[in-house]
């Protein structure tokens, strides 16, 4: 008995210590961040101020004004008339645009007058007085810039790695000795507005957030960042300096230990704003949304707006059309326009609602834990169940009591790690000596049974990591398939016969997958979507998913011979195949569940496989899945941009692998990389002469057919080569 008391205690000062390490950020457990930022959502919805702050209002493009007005972009010449309107007949105290203008607008065709000016019409007077008469009118850039100088108006500008497009606005300090250590907010780049623009605004900030939580959540914003030598604002910060007469940044910092200091407070004048290391504040969230008054841009414009809302004003131009992708998502609401965002944060400062969380609450956790840890190690294993549960329990009360007490006073405080040791010692010293092993793969087998081969599952119990189905982002390979043609071919056979057609293809085709290491995800109609790295890691995911692509496809030749016997007609795949960071898990809802796949990479994956069509080859596989494999030949098709992403992406088709390929094949490959090689290089009168002797060598190649069209349509005779 005495041993297994000595057990428990020792397990239970292990598992205090794992947690102890968590908290002094000397081991990661990502479960308790995640599990922590929960904790706080729950505490600042059950605390929400509520109400509609009459302050701050937004002047929406929404919907109707883009119905009304036009379709984004509007024209400066439009959002001139919008701030004239704003100040000259609605007084608004000060104006704030949750948009970036980083591109010259050119829309009103004066460089084409220009042109004709300087060409044609050069000797026409009448033309060229008339052009300098209406100049002024057509400089929409200027007209915008005209109407923000002199006026109260921030601008705002993103943050990029790359680039470094417009104008930044001159920093507000220099990083000094003193600021050196600091752990700003680093950005590399800049999306800021155009240098005339910028010139003309009150002021500017960086509208981007680089410090959303991993489940993307917009819990705190850098009131600050740091480029290069510079220290910038952000744009909540910018509006609130633009109110009081843009006074100084002053930097409160606190030593945290020997030769460190950790920031604490952003002061500007009498008004201190609690900020975390990185410089961020937690946006005191008001409620849902519509906290704040919305007025449609168009009843502006059109001068239907109440003046008595807008008189005086701090007004944020943004939008919360679905279209212009400025939603975002937030502890009170999934979908939550990113424009309220700045306005809570405007709001929290100006009220001095914004909660602190200084590093000396790390300090705060260790102690709670640490005395935790050491009540419940020796006193659970000598209390019965009972007494045990109401010593957790109680623990548990008082834990929470004084979270709230201090939530209340401002001060926000750790709470998931002294819950899930609590909640965890309570458990394993009631579970104690009741799981075992043989129960543990009994589980796993009824998991993961249905989606993945049994000898995966046999690989499983075997290793001695706990598989399980809560979600996980990990870098995979996902598989989607589709028959082609499926529609005109199921209308032709009774719905039996098209019933045991399918059971036979799903048959064939998830025998290939799970024979190379895949988990089937689910069947879509004809489609079947699967995916490999999970649940089970396997680092060669995308090779063995093309593998098996190439399979699936010789598969269907195969059985060719067998369908046509049934009367059946032959079945072709389209396959598209992408390899990136997804997240995988149970997913669902409590009546159904499905272990299942989500994320860009696994959407560009979706869209890969219709490109199957476009360019009629059965496998089209991303560059990033290309790039993780070897001994396998392939095909560069195009670069091109799917449907829902921004960035293009090289797509390739698989041929073979190395050794298998013919000798003629490779031949033509050689024929056709070079045709690719002098279009990607602009060489267009060659590589049409090369895609037109490949049309006529492999006539029923599709993607010879495709270039050749594509540069007919470039490459039309010009006056002088008609002659």
């Amino acid at each position: 008995m005495q041993t297994h008391k000595g057990i428990r205690i020792a397990i239970s000062l292990v598992l205090t210590t794992l947690f102890l390490l968590s908290a002094a950020g000397m081991l990661t457990l990502p479960f308790l961040s995640r599990i922590e930022n929960l904790t706080y959502d729950a505490r600042l919805r059950a605390t929400l101020h509520g109400g509609t702050d009459q302050r701050v209002v937004i002047i929406d493009i929404d919907e109707r004004s883009l119905s009304t007005e036009g379709h984004w972009p509007w024209g400066r010449d439009k959002l001139a008339e919008l701030v004239n309107t704003l100040f000259d007949r609605y007084y608004v105290g000060i104006l704030g645009f949750d948009i970036v203008f980083a591109e010259y607008d050119d829309r009103s065709g004066l460089q084409t007058l220009e042109q004709l000016a300087k060409g044609p019409l050069a000797d026409n007077p009448d033309y060229l007085a008339e052009l300098n008469r209406l100049r002024p009118q057509l400089q929409h850039d200027h007209l915008f810039a005209d109407s923000l100088r002199g006026r109260d108006v921030i601008l705002g500008y993103a943050s990029s790695n790359n680039t470094r497009t417009g104008q930044l606005p001159p920093p507000l300090m220099r990083i000094s000795k003193a600021t050196a250590r600091i752990p700003f907010t680093v950005v590399k780049g800049y999306n800021a507005n155009l240098p005339e623009l910028q010139a003309a605004a009150y002021g500017a900030g960086y509208f981007s957030n680089p410090l959303v939580d991993e489940d993307g959540i917009f819990r705190r914003v850098p009131l600050v960042y740091r480029f290069e030598d510079g220290i910038y604002e952000s744009f909540s910060l910018a509006m609130v300096r633009g109110l009081y007469g843009q006074p100084p940044l002053q930097l409160e910092t606190a030593e945290a230990s020997p030769g460190n200091v950790e920031l604490e407070w952003l002061r500007l004048g009498d008004l201190r704003i609690p900020v975390d290391a990185q410089a961020a504040a937690l946006v005191p969230y008001r409620g849902r949304s519509g906290s704040f008054r919305y007025i449609s841009a168009t009843d502006v414009l059109h001068g239907q707006a109440d003046s008595k809302v807008l008189d005086g004003a701090i007004v944020l131009i943004g939008t919360t059309a679905p279209g212009l992708l400025d939603m975002r998502a937030t502890p009170v609401q999934n979908v939550y326009p990113g424009v309220e965002i700045h306005a809570n944060l405007i709001a929290g400062i100006l009220d001095q609602r914004v909660m602190r969380h200084p590093a000396y609450t790390q300090g705060a956790e260790l102690v709670s834990l640490l005395l935790l840890g050491l009540m419940l190690s020796f006193l659970l294993p000598i209390l019965s169940p009972l007494w045990g549960s109401l010593l957790s329990i109680a623990a548990l009360s008082v834990v929470v009591g004084i979270n709230l007490y201090f939530w209340g006073e401002g001060l926000v405080l750790p709470l998931a790690s002294q819950l899930l040791l609590i909640l965890l010692l309570i458990l394993f010293h009631n579970a104690y000596g009741y799981f075992v092993e043989a129960q543990g793969k009994q589980r796993l087998g009824h998991l993961f049974g249905q989606y993945v081969p049994p000898e995966i599952v046999s690989e499983m119990s075997k290793e001695r990591s706990d598989f399980g189905i809560s979600g996980e982002s990990r870098e995979m390979t996902v598989l989607f398939s589709d028959v082609v043609s499926f529609t005109s071919m199921s209308e032709k056979l009774e719905p039996d016969e098209l019933t045991r057609l399918m059971n036979a293809y799903f048959t064939h085709m998830t025998e290939v997958i799970q024979q190379h290491r895949g988990t089937i995800d689910k069947y879509i109609g004809d489609a079947i979507m699967a995916f490999w790295g999970a649940p089970l890691s396997d680092t060669l995911h995308p090779q063995h998913a093309v593998v098996a692509a190439l399979e699936m496809v010789a598969r269907m030749d195969q059985v060719r011979e067998e369908f046509i016997a049934r009367g059946w007609p032959t079945l072709r795949n389209g396959i598209g195949i992408n390899t990136g960071l997804m997240n995988v898990g149970n997913m669902g809802s409590e009546f159904r569940m499905a272990y299942t796949v989500l994320g860009d990479a696994v959407n560009l994956g979706a869209r890969l496989e219709g490109q199957t069509r476009i360019y009629g080859v059965d496998i089209v596989v991303s560059e990033f899945t290309m790039a993780a494999t070897t001994g396998i030949i392939y095909r560069e098709l195009d670069r091109v941009q799917v449907k829902g992403k921004e960035q293009k992406v090289t797509i390739y088709e698989p041929i073979g692998l190395e050794g298998e390929v013919p000798a003629s094949e490779l031949e033509q490959m050689d024929r056709y990389n070079e045709a690719l090689a002098a279009y990607q290089a602009g060489e267009w009168r060659k590589a049409e002469k090369l895609f037109a002797t490949l049309c006529k060598l492999e006539p029923d190649r599709k993607v010879h057919q495709l270039y050749a069209e594509r540069l007919a349509r470039w490459l039309v005779p010009t006056a002088d080569s008609a002659k």
